[in-house]
């Protein structure tokens, strides 16, 4: 059998994480992709719409049509920026706040279930190893580099 390579074993993953957040979002008529923006929201101060695509790492066109659905669904209220009349702010609903919560719940037994199948150490090195390769990867040095012959 072929070596996986780093990037496929990545890539099949976060499919794979992906696609339970979704399974169990779509109980509740929901979307990872929402139940990510929930926690991205302040739930006091409420967030600038501008910060919330590169703090969830989503492209704008996407974050739009997210913060679309959730404005319709009434998870979300979006307000002018008191200090920048340019800028808009995302506040979280009373109901955005109580699927924040859910959201919340989830995500910590998704790390619960994780950390009771692995030792601290092998969580350390995998956290480790996903900082390297992000710095790499922002440092702009996977291709950057001179490969051995």
């Amino acid at each position: 059998m072929k070596e996986k390579t780093i990037d496929y074993i990545l890539r099949a993953t976060w499919q794979a994480v992906a696609r339970t957040y979704n399974e169990e979002a779509a109980k509740y008529g929901a979307t990872m992709a929402t139940g990510f923006a929930l926690l991205s929201i302040d739930r006091e101060k409420g967030t600038p719409s501008t910060a919330l695509g590169p703090k969830m790492g989503m492209e704008a066109t996407s974050l739009t049509r997210t913060l679309k659905s959730m404005e319709d669904k009434g998870l979300i209220v979006r307000k002018k920026n008191p200090e920048d009349g340019r800028g808009v702010l995302i506040y979280l609903t009373e109901f955005g706040k109580e699927k924040r919560e859910l959201s919340r719940n989830n995500v910590l037994k998704f790390n619960e279930a994780i950390k009771k199948n692995i030792t601290d150490e092998q969580l350390r090195h995998f956290m480790q190893v996903a900082e390297t390769i992000n710095e790499l990867i922002l440092d702009k040095n996977i291709f950057n580099q001179e490969t051995p012959e």
